[in-house]
């Protein structure tokens, strides 16, 4: 790795510490989740080592600038090799450097002379520390350059030569040294208060600047007392100016008028407090740290001009004071007109008008067009504040106004009291305070108001009163009654925390009218509680003898005594659950129940358990048999019979005083359990039957082949056959998912009454019912199936295809239409007969009815194809199919007729038509005519479509059109030997005619 140069060096070394502190956000960012204290402490750490290699780094940077300074002294131009005394022996040696040193001199004093001119850049007391810093930079880079050893050489060459530059050069060196040494002491003093100085420009709050004053001052006092320049007035003065200018400018730039009073009013008012101070925490730590000095007696006073250093942090604070004091009114203003006196007063537009008065209070601050913290504009100051002061009083004044008015319509009296028990606590208006105070003769009357309103509603729903949700009639009307006595017993409660508010005259008489009121509502209650109580006495016994069930029957025949539909419901009355529920609230207002009310109240627990479980028990119950269709509901008619002889004893003997009503639960549990269980096994069956029958449903009896390719189709007898091969291998799928019924309906016959004879009389109503359920799944199968194969034939979708072929004379089908129709018949005919192999049951039973002798002992296989195949919807479509296929087969043959123009080639006698035209000598024109008639023929023939769709046929046309061309090209053949022949002849005769010429 190439070794970095100087400069290099020199960046590398800033980069770094530049770097490190850039990245101290995300060095924070980066932390780990850890306690706050230890957090803070690491922050600490962080901010010291960050700060200290910043210092190194600007330590580096300020050697590098000495030892490389932009001043530099030129070297001489000879060499200095030798001795002194032999240079100094050198008349042109010493010339040289004498020039050399003349140079030296100017630059240095050049040097000297420009930092003297300079002043530090800026008002602050950072930019002294600056100042100093780049003066110390600039002569300790030449301070350096003047210890070269070269350097000392050429002096001491010019010291030996006796050189006149010898008197001139030592007080411009000690000039340099004293300047450098000077700066070298203030910037190493300075460095001591540095930090504090930029906690106080660049502090993130006034805290900071609070904390950092009395702290700046000690260290102010060390410089004061250590430092050999910065212990006279003339340096100390400027800086302490400089630190008041910057805290001066901090507050102008914080305190913002024009929108300090659109924050937080808490927020401006701690920023305005927090800024005045700060101004005076500068003033009182210059005054401590000089009480200091003085009282030490050994160190040089502070003597500093005070106008100087205070008079604008002095007016700040004024300033300051004055803002908070704003602040604070309308604080108090905001306090007055609050929630409070609007609820109480009913009338909010008019609190909200003089909250816009309030607000409009600080509208001239913000509008300034003057700045308020500077000393110049103290009188215009004056003149805002006295136009502040004067608005305060008139809205003042309106306040108390509006108060007087406000307290005579009050809407309530509590509110009022606990508003005005409020504001002897919460900071406001002197004046507006003690009005409020008077205002207690309003509020009574507003009590008044109060009472008569609460009497007024008394009276009126008397006899009706509104009920709380829950609360039954008695309880809930002495709860309403009590919510009324307590809107007013609870006002004069509170009116007693404030002794002489009841002592007066007025308010005796609102406690005198307080005490009537209260008077009736006892009376009301006392009634209300004898009444109920003789009637609880007398209907309580009658009511928990009631049974426990009451019994409604669905069956319209009641004479016959029959259980079958019954529908049960808890007999609880609702009386007794509302005498259990005044008891309890009549209790909890404080009243004696009679004592079997009370026993009855407390086994509510008890009763809420067993009218619960009883009610679980019924919905179950109820659940079950609604489950049941109406063959299930014959079915198990009897086991239904036992169950109700179980709940029998809940509506004939068992009643609310019974002892045994948790076992009767228990037992209809049970006996609901076990019909629960033969439900659930009936219903197992019953969802495999259905399962097959869906199975059935679901069959498809038309599965047709697929197309052998895209332009090869089955033909139509492959078409049919594959059908029909198909449709037995379902039908055979279809047999035994149906033979499969029987034995589940025989499993149930097991279940039900423990036999499995297939022909049990108690289940021939469900064997009659699955039975229609197979006709109805066999009636669905084929009619879907029908309409299904009939829209296939209707579609566009080709389903098989058929030849057409040229028999002389006629061109037709291979198959002809007739054996295609046959074939959809025959196939239309086969899948309404599937139903032949399903086999009607035996009356009464779920047993096959075996082959009846019919008519000329011919046996008879009862099946439902003797009923399905009568059913109008499946005659319809199983005719409509074959006619649809017909229709298509007729519009084929008439698309057929425009070849019958090409019948002259095969209907004509070739032999006698050719024989014919060559007896007529034909000139070879003749010829040509007609071979390329024909030869047109050939080729046009070929150009017809080879394919016809028509629905769900597919017409193939290209046998017929090879043989038609076949047929043209025998013409074209046949006229060929003709012309070849005619030729001959004429070439023979030709012949002849030539020889017997020659």
């Amino acid at each position: 790795m190439p070794a970095l140069s100087f400069s290099q060096h020199k960046d590398a070394a800033t980069g770094f510490a530049s770097e490190k502190i850039s990245d101290s956000s995300e060095y924070e960012a980066g932390l780990p989740s850890v306690p706050g204290e230890t957090y803070h402490s690491m922050q600490l750490i962080r901010d010291e080592f960050l700060m200290n290699i910043q210092k190194f780094a600007n330590n580096i940077q300020r050697t590098m600038q000495q030892l490389e300074g932009e001043i530099k002294l030129e070297m001489p131009s000879i060499s200095v090799d030798r001795e002194v005394s032999d240079l100094a022996a050198d008349p042109e040696a010493v010339e040289t450097l004498e020039q050399c040193v003349i140079n030296w001199l100017n630059l240095i004093s050049a040097a000297v002379e420009g930092q003297l001119k300079k002043t530090p850049q800026g008002n602050g007391p950072l930019a002294e520390i600056e100042f100093w810093r780049e003066r110390n930079a600039t002569l300790s880079a030449l301070h350096e350059q003047t210890k070269l050893p070269m350097v000392r050489k050429v002096l001491d060459v010019i010291k030996e030569s006796d050189s006149m530059l010898v008197a001139n050069l030592q007080p411009v060196l000690t000039e340099l040294f004293k300047l450098h040494m000077e700066a070298s002491d203030n910037v190493r003093f300075l460095s001591t208060v540095e930090r504090h100085f930029k906690n106080i420009t660049h502090g993130s709050s006034f805290h900071v600047v609070l904390e950092t004053i009395p702290s700046m001052m000690s260290a102010l006092r060390m410089v004061w007392i250590i430092s050999r320049h910065y212990n006279k007035d003339e340096r100390m003065i400027p800086l302490m100016e400089r630190i008041a200018w910057e805290i001066a400018e901090r507050v102008c730039r914080v305190v913002n008028l024009r929108t300090l009073f659109k924050e937080n009013r808490a927020s401006a008012q701690h920023k305005t407090s927090e800024a005045r101070n700060a101004l005076h925490t500068w003033k009182k730590a210059y005054f401590d740290t000089r009480a200091k000095i003085e009282a030490s007696g050994r160190e040089a006073r502070w003597e500093f001009d005070r106008k100087r250093l205070f008079e604008r942090t002095d007016y700040m604070a004024a300033i300051c004071q004055d803002l908070c004091d704003i602040l604070q009114v309308m604080e108090e203003f905001y306090n007055i007109f609050g929630p409070e006196l609007k609820a109480v007063t009913g009338d909010p537009k008019r609190i909200d008008d003089v909250l816009c008065r309030v607000d409009s209070l600080v509208t001239p601050m913000e509008n300034l067009t003057f700045d308020p913290f500077s000393i110049k504009s103290s009188q215009y100051w004056k003149y805002v504040m006295d136009e502040f002061k004067i608005e305060v009083l008139v809205i003042e004044k309106e306040a108390k106004n509006f108060i007087d008015e406000s307290f005579k319509t009050l809407r309530s009296a509590e509110a009022a009291f606990d508003m005005l028990l409020k504001f002897k606590h919460i900071r406001s208006r002197d004046a507006i305070n003690r009005q409020m105070m008077m205002k207690f003769n309003d509020i009574l009357a507003q009590y008044c108001k109060e009472i008569d309103i609460v009497n007024k509603l008394f009276v009126q729903n008397l006899d009706n009163p509104p009920l709380c949700k829950n609360h039954p009639p008695v309880a809930g009307a002495i709860y309403w009654e009590r919510s009324l006595f307590f809107r007013i017993k609870h006002t004069i409660l509170r009116f007693q925390e404030v002794e002489e508010i009841l002592e007066s005259d007025r308010g005796r008489e609102v406690r005198q009218k307080y005490l009537e009121v209260g008077w009736t509502m006892k009376d009301y209650e006392d009634r209300k509680y004898e009444l109920w109580k003789e009637v609880t006495e007398q209907a309580l016994p009658n009511l928990m003898k009631k049974s426990l069930l009451t019994k409604t029957s669905a069956a319209a025949d009641e004479a016959s005594n029959s259980e079958k539909g019954a529908v049960f419901v808890v007999n609880f009355s609702p009386a007794l659950r509302e005498i259990i529920n005044e008891a309890k609230y009549l209790e909890q207002l404080g009243f004696p129940v009679p004592e079997l009310a009370r026993n009855v109240a407390l086994q509510e627990d008890k009763f809420l358990r067993y009218t619960d479980g009883i009610q679980r028990m019924l919905d179950h119950y109820h659940m079950l048999v609604g489950k049941l269709n109406e063959a299930e509901a014959l079915l198990l008619d009897d086991h239904s019979q036992e169950l109700i002889r179980v709940f029998r004893s809940g509506y004939t003997r068992l009643n609310w005083n019974s002892l045994g009503i948790a076992d009767y639960i228990t037992r209809c549990k049970q006996a609901i359990g076990k019909f629960e269980s033969l439900v659930h096994q009936i219903h197992k069956n019953s969802d495999d039957i259905s399962s097959r029958l869906t199975l059935i449903e679901s069959v498809n009896l038309f599965k047709y082949p697929a197309a052998k390719s895209e332009e090869e189709l089955p033909g139509v007898k492959e078409f049919f056959e594959h059908i029909e091969r198909e449709r037995a291998k379902d039908a055979d799928h279809m047999v035994r998912w149906y033979l499969a019924i029987g034995p589940l309906l025989t499993k149930v016959e097991g279940l039900v009454i423990h036999t499995n004879t297939g022909k049990a009389p108690k289940l021939a109503f469900y064997y009659e019912y699955w039975e229609h359920k197979i006709y109805d799944v066999l009636t669905k199968l084929i009619l879907k199936n029908l309409q299904s194969f009939n829209s296939l034939i209707l579609g566009n979708v080709p389903l098989f295809q058929t030849d057409t072929i040229l028999t002389a004379p006629e061109i037709i089908l291979h198959p002809n239409a007739n054996e295609i129709d046959k074939m959809c018949v025959r196939c239309v005919r086969n899948c309404v007969e599937i139903t032949k192999h399903f086999v009607r049951w035996m009356n009464g039973s779920c047993i096959e009815c075996p082959p009846q002798k019919g008519e000329e002992e011919e046996l008879v296989v009862i099946s439902f194809y003797d009923d399905i195949s009568l059913n109008p919807q499946i005659i319809e479509q199983a005719v409509m199919i074959p006619q649809n296929v017909h229709r298509i087969l007729i519009s084929l043959m008439k698309y057929l007729q425009k070849w019958k123009r090409y019948r002259p080639l095969w209907k004509l006698d070739k032999a006698i038509v050719m024989e014919k035209f060559a007896s007529k000598k034909p000139p070879c024109v003749s010829y040509d005519e007609k071979l390329q008639f024909y030869s047109k023929i050939a080729q046009e023939v070929m150009r017809h479509p080879l394919v016809k769709d028509e629905h769900c046929i597919r017409l193939q046309l290209g046998p017929l059109a090879s043989t038609v061309q076949e047929n043209a090209r025998s013409w074209v053949t046949s006229l060929g030997k003709l012309l070849n022949e005619s030729a001959r002849e004429e070439l023979y005769h030709l012949h002849e005619e030539i020889e017997r010429w020659g």
